[in-house]
């Protein structure tokens, strides 16, 4: 066989294992982002599942604020309809607003701040917002790994011709002070 012929069988094959290369890179990088967005998905389905009961204690204490029940169910269902990233920071940003809001209520009632209930789940609402701010945290490099990866050079070639899209951030609003009460 000629030199030649081998010059160019070598080139095809290293082309070949070159595209092999930057497709398993990709991939892999897709599916962290993916596994990445599950981790925040189990800590969103744990906080809603617990708002429904931290809402039944606070009724029985308060059972006049109607409307801010009404609120809370409201945004707990937008939260969990969510389809989009943009969706989901907005609906979990509102949800957020609208349990500080039953807190804030919470104060005014002494009797349902010494309820054991009421503060073991909210110390289980307070862990699960720490594991949702990881976890967002832990996407959120992953994606940026993922985006920077789509975009380099010569890789951006093999991800437009393979269809890899960047991927959204999800931005939610930074918890500032744990949700708690004060005694």
């Amino acid at each position: 066989m000629p030199t030649f012929a081998l010059i160019i069988i070598g080139i095809i094959i290293f082309f070949i294992l070159w595209l092999i290369g930057i497709f398993n890179s990709l991939v892999t990088s897709k599916n962290r982002v993916d596994e990445a967005w599950a981790d925040i998905e189990v800590q969103l389905k744990r906080r809603h599942d617990l708002i429904p009961n931290l809402v039944e204690i606070v009724k029985g204490y308060a059972s006049h604020e109607r409307q801010l029940f009404e609120k809370i169910a409201e945004a707990r269902a937008k939260a969990i309809g969510a389809k989009t990233m943009k969706e989901h920071a907005e609906a979990e940003n509102f949800l957020s607003s609208t349990l500080k809001t039953l807190f804030a209520v919470a104060e005014n009632y002494p009797d349902l701040k010494a309820s054991q209930n009421f503060l073991e789940l909210q110390r289980e609402l307070t862990d699960t917002e720490d594991k949702i701010q990881a976890a967002r945290r832990f996407y959120n490099a992953n994606v940026r790994d993922f985006n920077i990866k789509i975009q380099i050079f010569p890789n951006n070639l093999v991800a437009h011709w393979l269809k890899f899209k960047p991927r959204e951030f999800f931005e939610m609003e930074e918890k500032k002070e744990p949700i708690k009460v004060s005694f």
